[in-house]
């Protein structure tokens, strides 16, 4: 996808100095340096000679094509080159060199001017505003980084120029492989989109990593990321996720949904790991590189302190990771070949004075437990402890291990050593064993991941027309905020059961009204400026008569009118009351980046207080629908408990995907709500969406 990117067979580097404090002698440098096999072509207007290659006065003074070109000078200058150049010279560029939109609106606009004429020539670019690009594979270092990581399987690519040096400079004390580094910049051409698409078929990248700030199409990118993600571990550190957007928000799901959670659901939906710190960037880049994925859920720790290994314990139990339950033949094993004293249960505590063979025969013994999937050896220095030996006994064993072996050498300088030589042999090593609890946590998470297929149902048969002829009207109109009666009937053709309701304009209509309608009755304020009725006395429920109705009516036109002076008054909207069940939320708003974004909780008036809620990007399968109920907390309430009944989950699930199949055929819907949705007991009927608003754009 990237030949030219990847591996070139020749590098221009426009901008080369000989000047050690200017960006062009960084990259003309570490091109040299890192023992590049290709052809370099400096090209400076002074001409003359650097690193004993010729310097050329212009780029075009080169002839012929180059594969790759690296400006690194100033944003209008490099413009005038393009320009210049021949057409079909080059094809693939690093735009190192800051200055565009970055900097304000003249900056943005020689940016867009590069953008439209890169375009024109059939040229991709990286950048600009950015460190450059590493590919230790091909021996290309065209960035201004402070040397080279050694080769190794881990790509990385962020839009964060300062935080790259710093993962680079990691990688390269460490001694931690990777295969390619890619500094985004401003994305004006190449995006994390492209990254993932060309790493995925790069036989030198196991692992993908990286930073964002933002993501430029979000749509491709989750649909690029599920794909990618099937192959390999796409593990991304996401800052920047606060609330998007600054139109009105009116609906509980806008109120509650912000972009973090847009990100969240993004992520856990198609695939992507996310790491909550760099940190846990690192320790998961580390195991995904060094080990394969565990084949299941069981882990034994082995330790030679108890503290330490309760600990790891503690934190095994709070994730979804599981103790590995030791058969009676390993068992018998390890007390053939462990002191007396020794713990010979998960975790297995081999003593404080546990050398390098006593370690060696307790880790090969669980290897071959079936009831183990992976082995978290814990070391602690104490006076008889030689860490040193004990990591060379503990490396010999993952060689041939068929399991993924992890440690934590907890300390400092006494275990320093035997911290280098796991890293050096492809052990994850970790200063604490509950980052490797995490580490592990991940990979088990991803291979249950992997193996899941996002299977679609049939779509509903619905009334789409009619659906459609509702939003034209309220689009010819102006009208972003649908009428509530135009809301039901949204619903109504998408196969929604919804009440019997009414419109009385007055205390005598309600009371006709309802007595033709039956008892008992809801009676809510009619208006287009009040939004959450209750909050304003709006709402009377269970009204069992004529008089409970007519003095209903007066109580809430007057408390409306109280709260609200300006507010236009319909009259009463009056609905059939249904009684029992449970009382839940769906709803949707439409995020910048992933679209719509639908919302499952509790339902009611606390919805927003509770917070218990849970997220996915539509349009979602039925499986997913399952997955956010029973992500909220209050699901057991919904299942039953404690020989309370629990509702019919499968009536749930309709209306999600339901609400999803709407949304999709809609996009012109921001926002929804469908609060409360009541749902009953099996075989008690259909859920009934008592309550509903949406929002459209009417641009």
């Amino acid at each position: 996808m990237f030949d030219h990117l990847f591996s070139p067979t020749s590098v221009a580097v426009v901008g080369a100095s000989m000047e050690e404090r200017k960006v062009g002698f960084a990259v003309l440098n570490n091109m040299v340096e890192c023992g590049y096999p290709g052809k370099i072509y400096p090209v400076n207007p002074k001409g003359g000679e650097m690193m004993g290659r010729k310097v050329y006065k212009s780029f075009n003074d080169i002839g012929g094509f180059v594969d790759l070109v690296v400006f690194v000078i100033p944003p209008i200058h490099i413009l005038q080159t393009i320009r210049e150049s021949k057409k079909g010279s080059f094809d693939t560029a690093i735009v190192i060199s800051a200055g565009f939109k970055e900097t304000g609106p003249e900056g943005a606009k020689i940016e867009n001017d590069l953008k439209a004429l890169c375009k024109e020539r059939g040229i991709r670019v990286m950048g600009p505003n950015c460190l450059g690009f590493i590919d230790t594979v091909s021996k290309v270092n065209a960035s201004f980084s402070a040397g080279t990581p050694v080769t190794g399987n881990i790509a990385f690519f962020t839009q964060s120029g300062a935080l790259g040096t710093a993962v680079l400079d990691w990688a390269i004390k460490e001694k931690i492989g990777m295969s390619k580094f890619m500094s985004l910049g401003n994305k004006m051409d190449m995006n994390e989109c492209d990254m993932l698409e060309a790493l995925a078929e790069d036989p030198d990248t196991h692992v993908i990593l990286g930073y964002l700030e933002g993501i430029a199409d979000g749509r491709r990118f989750i649909e690029v990321a599920e794909r990618v993600s099937k192959k390999k571990p796409i593990i991304i550190t996401k800052s920047g996720s606060t609330a998007a957007g600054a139109r009105a928000i009116s609906s509980h799901t806008g109120t509650l949904a912000g972009s973090e959670n847009a990100y969240k659901a993004a992520f856990a939906q198609f695939g992507i790991i996310r790491s909550s710190s760099v940190e846990e960037l690192f320790d998961l880049a580390m195991a995904f590189s060094y080990q394969e994925v565990p084949k299941g859920d069981n882990m034994v720790i082995v330790t030679n302190a108890g503290g330490p290994g309760i600990i790891a314990a503690d934190a095994v139990e709070k994730s979804d990771v599981k103790l590995s339950s030791l058969t009676k033949e390993t068992i018998d094993k390890l007390k053939a070949v462990l002191p007396p004293v020794a713990a010979l249960y998960n975790p297995v505590d081999i003593i404080g004075d546990a050398r390098d063979d006593r370690y060696r025969a307790a880790v090969e013994i669980l290897e071959k437990d079936p009831n183990v999937d992976s082995i978290m050896v814990i070391l602690t220095p104490q006076s008889m402890t030689n860490a040193t030996e004990i990591a060379q006994a503990i490396a010999a064993t993952n060689k041939t291990s068929s399991k993924p072996i992890f440690t934590s050498f907890m300390g400092g300088g006494l275990v320093e050593e035997g911290a280098r030589i796991l890293n050096e042999n492809k052990v994850p090593n970790y200063l604490y064993p509950e980052r490797a609890v995490t580490s592990i946590e991940s990979m088990i998470s991803y291979r249950k991941r992997r193996e899941v297929r996002r299977v679609f149902g049939q779509p509903f048969e619905v009334d789409k027309r009619k659906a459609k002829e509702i939003i034209t009207r309220n689009i010819e109109r102006k009208i972003s905020q649908i009428p509530e009666a135009d809301a039901r009937q949204m619903l109504e053709a998408y196969g929604f059961k919804i009440p019997k309701t009414l419109i009385a304009e007055s205390a005598y209509d309600a009371v006709y009204t309802c007595d033709k309608l039956g008892y008992p009755v809801v009676l809510k304020i009619c208006s287009p400026d009040i939004i959450h009725k209750s909050d304003v006395g709006g709402v009377k429920v269970n009204l069992k008569n004529a008089d409970e109705v007519r003095k209903a009516y007066f109580d809430i036109v007057t408390s409306a009118k109280k709260a609200v002076p300006h507010a236009q008054i319909q009259g009463v909207q009056i609905s059939e009351m249904y009684s029992g069940g449970r009382e839940v939320i769906l709803g949707i708003t439409k995020d910048p980046t992933f679209g719509p974004l639908l919302m499952f909780g509790m339902g009611g008036v606390y919805v927003e207080v509770l917070k218990d809620v849970s997220f996915r990007i539509a349009p979602i399968t039925p499986d997913e629908a399952d997955g956010m109920m029973q992500e909220i907390k209050m699901f057991p309430l919904l299942k039953g408990v404690r020989g309370e009944p629990g509702v019919n989950l499968a009536s749930i699930r309709e209306a999600l995907l339901r609400l999803s199949q709407l949304v999709c055929d809609f996009p012109q819907i921001v926002e929804m709500d469908i609060n409360p949705l009541k749902v009953f007991a099996k075989g008690s009927g259909e859920a009934v969406a008592i309550d509903s608003r949406m929002t459209i754009t009417v641009e």
